[in-house]
């Protein structure tokens, strides 16, 4: 499958990345060292996933996409962004796994994308790895959005990227812990790089 055909792909998968932003990932990581390696922390249903393995691929590159594929606090019933067809009829919970499964196989990616399916500090505990790229959409609620900043970010290699989605200025755009952990980066030896949308680019600087 062609990068034109995998976005083309990525941009019907159900999830909450607009097309634009996804694009910027893709852009982004073509741009990485050839073999880099990526890791983004939630995935849902694996449209970031596609967009971001496109470009990876292209540079022999890999894709660590973690995720415990149970959604967000935001995404349980009662909330705005459940989805009922996501729920596994076994146990009643949310269970994006097999759709996620589905989405990279059908994008050919599965010699690409790699899944961690766990929780994202018990994993971080155990998987010693630097990055060349990290990209933090996971729970957007403060504990889950500063845990993965805290376990993710300093893996960031010097001169790799750390990419951070849903980043609103206004409150009333959006949630505060994505803009929060934003500032942040800024302070501890990240330098912005690019915007796009809700969607920061930060560069590590040493």
């Amino acid at each position: 499958m062609t990068s034109e055909e995998r976005l083309r792909y990525a941009a019907t998968v159900t999830g909450f990345m607009p097309v634009e932003e996804g694009l910027a990932l893709y852009e982004l990581a073509r741009s990485l060292p050839v073999g880099a390696t990526l890791l983004e922390i939630g995935a849902w249903c694996g449209r970031s996933s596609v967009f971001l393995g496109a470009g990876a691929a292209e540079r022999d590159g890999v894709l660590f996409s973690l995720d415990h594929h149970h959604g967000s606090e935001e995404n349980q019933q009662g909330w705005d962004y459940f989805d009922p067809v996501l729920v596994d009829p076994h146990d009643g919970r949310l269970n994006t796994l097999p759709v996620w499964q589905h989405t990279i196989a059908e994008a050919a990616l599965e010699a690409v994308v790699i899944g961690l399916v766990g929780e994202s500090t018990l994993v971080g505990s155990r998987l010693h790895l630097s990055f060349d790229l990290v990209f933090i959409d996971g729970g957007h609620g403060t504990e889950p959005a500063w845990n993965d900043y805290h376990t993710w970010a300093p893996r960031v290699r010097p001169g790799g990227v750390l990419a951070i989605h849903d980043v609103f200025e206004n409150p009333l755009d959006g949630g505060r812990p994505p803009y929060e952990i934003y500032l942040r980066a800024l302070e501890e030896g990240f330098s912005l790089r690019s915007v796009c949308g809700s969607l920061r680019v930060l560069e590590r600087l040493a």
